[in-house]
């Protein structure tokens, strides 16, 4: 007894293992994201005050800029694989479905840009 349709016999299709790589990325961007979110958390708690001054300061300061490249790129990164799969699940409409991920992955896009380049702008303004 066998759970496979008569066509999928003929046509010899299987299981894709597709999802088993997008399942992986995002459990290992969950991963990187934990100790950023911690450090951003911790770090900008114990700043003494929360002004712009200050604020600047602390990104620009050694590696910060870094990280905080880090923490957007995955982050944005994240968010569009877990919308990606919302979308795949529940919009049905074959036009609706491709404009909506044609549309998230051009925001998530813009949202990763601008976040790098907020803060290497913060970091190269600081040094001029």
């Amino acid at each position: 007894m066998t759970l496979r349709s008569p066509l999928a016999r003929v046509l010899n299709h299987g299981a894709a293992h597709g999802g088993v790589s997008h399942w992986i990325v995002e459990r290992v961007t969950a991963l990187a994201l934990a100790p950023l979110s911690i450090w951003v958390l911790v770090t900008l708690l114990s700043l003494p005050q929360f002004d712009h001054a200050s604020l600047s300061a602390w990104v620009a300061a050694g590696w910060n800029p870094v990280w905080l490249a880090l923490l957007v790129l995955l982050a944005a990164w994240h968010s569009w694989l877990g919308v990606q799969v919302v979308v795949e699940d529940y919009v049905h409409g074959v036009t609706v479905k491709t404009l909506t991920l044609l549309l998230s992955t051009f925001v998530h896009t813009l949202v990763a840009f601008s976040g790098v380049y907020a803060v290497l702008h913060i970091v190269f303004r600081g040094a001029a």
